[in-house]
């Protein structure tokens, strides 16, 4: 009889072609095991009301915190973040597939933005990127609009916002809060389709990070 169940749960999963593992992080916890690796940037124990998790500190470079031993393919990325309305001074998100500090993918939120008067710093909240061959700024010149969007109905720029990144072969979707609508949808620029996943922080910012949750594609 356990037999059975057992082909039968392998028989599942082939037919859907995949399962999903969900791995949560408590951030604050694995800074103090030693299970994240910070590139560019201090980071420190947070505790912000209900949220428990990490601060990194507001350096020069764009920063990064790898998690030690995790490894991304596809699936889905969750996290609480916060920033702040400074102008040029909030860049707050998350990397992905990245093969080493300089060559990664990253989806980011650029708080300052959320609520502009502007027009065209309004268009420009969220930004995907794959670095190093297409930062935002050759996106940008060569591709407007393409690779950074508005956020309508945006969070609070000085609070607290859930983020999801769902990554499916070359497709990434962005959503916020509890919107059933993507904010940003992409297609993957890099060629990679695996790698370290860790948070992100741009130039001259820092950001408050909370409640990461990995649900990972696992293959029969």
């Amino acid at each position: 009889m356990k037999n059975t169940i057992v082909s039968m749960f392998f028989f599942l999963l082939a037919s859907f072609g995949f399962a999903q593992k969900k791995l949560a992080f408590n951030l604050s916890d694995a800074l103090q095991k030693n299970k994240i690796n910070v590139v560019y940037r201090q980071i420190q124990v947070l505790e912000d009301g209900d949220k428990k998790g990490v601060r990194l500190s507001k350096e020069r470079e764009e920063g990064l915190a790898w998690l030690k031993g995790v490894k991304f393919s596809e699936g889905t990325i969750e996290f609480d973040v916060k920033g702040q309305d400074v102008f040029q001074q909030s860049f707050v998100g998350v990397a992905f597939h990245a093969q080493n500090d300089s060559t990664y993918d990253a989806v980011y939120f650029r708080p300052f933005n959320f609520y502009a008067k502007d027009s065209v710093r309004y268009i420009h909240a969220v930004q995907y990127v794959a670095h190093p061959q297409y930062p935002w700024k050759k996106l940008r010149d060569e591709r407007n609009a393409q690779f950074e969007k508005a956020i309508p109905n945006a969070p609070n720029p000085n609070e607290w916002f859930h983020a999801k990144v769902v990554v499916k072969g070359k497709s990434v979707q962005v959503f916020v809060n509890d919107r059933k609508e993507a904010v940003l949808k992409v297609e993957k620029l890099s060629v990679f389709s695996k790698g370290q996943i860790g948070l992100f922080v741009g130039d001259g910012s820092g950001g408050d990070f909370a409640n990461l949750v990995i649900s990972k594609k696992i293959v029969p």
